[in-house]
């Protein structure tokens, strides 16, 4: 039996997994109002679809379905395959809460009650 592929059908095979991995991710990277999936995430970058993806340099948003993950620095890294990767300079998590100047005191009360 032999393992050999036409280049036809490999290439057909890999356009389904890429359709696949775009179609199942929920994570995506948001820059200039255009929204891009993504492929994989690793600790310092991520990878999108080298036939969606634009070379993103700059400041961009990346999302958990509707949940806004991080605010992220990046610079187009290398192309491989059929994927773009990106490296972060800086990454800052986002949150959900303003940043304080001042430490909390972790006994504090969390309100106060009216005298009736």
């Amino acid at each position: 039996m032999s393992t050999f592929l036409p280049k036809d059908v490999e290439d057909g095979l890999r356009d389904a997994i890429i359709a696949n991995q775009r179609r199942t991710s929920r994570l995506r990277v948001e820059v200039n109002g255009q929204s891009y999936a993504v492929l994989r995430m690793w600790r310092n970058g991520f990878s999108v679809a080298a036939v969606d993806a634009p070379r993103l340099r700059g400041l961009v948003d990346i999302f958990e379905g509707a949940n806004h993950l991080s605010q992220a620095l990046v610079v187009a890294s290398e192309a491989a395959g059929d994927e773009m990767h990106y490296e972060f300079k800086r990454s800052t998590l986002a949150s959900d809460k303003a940043p304080v100047d001042f430490a909390r005191d972790p006994n504090a009360p969390a309100g106060l009650l009216p005298r009736l």
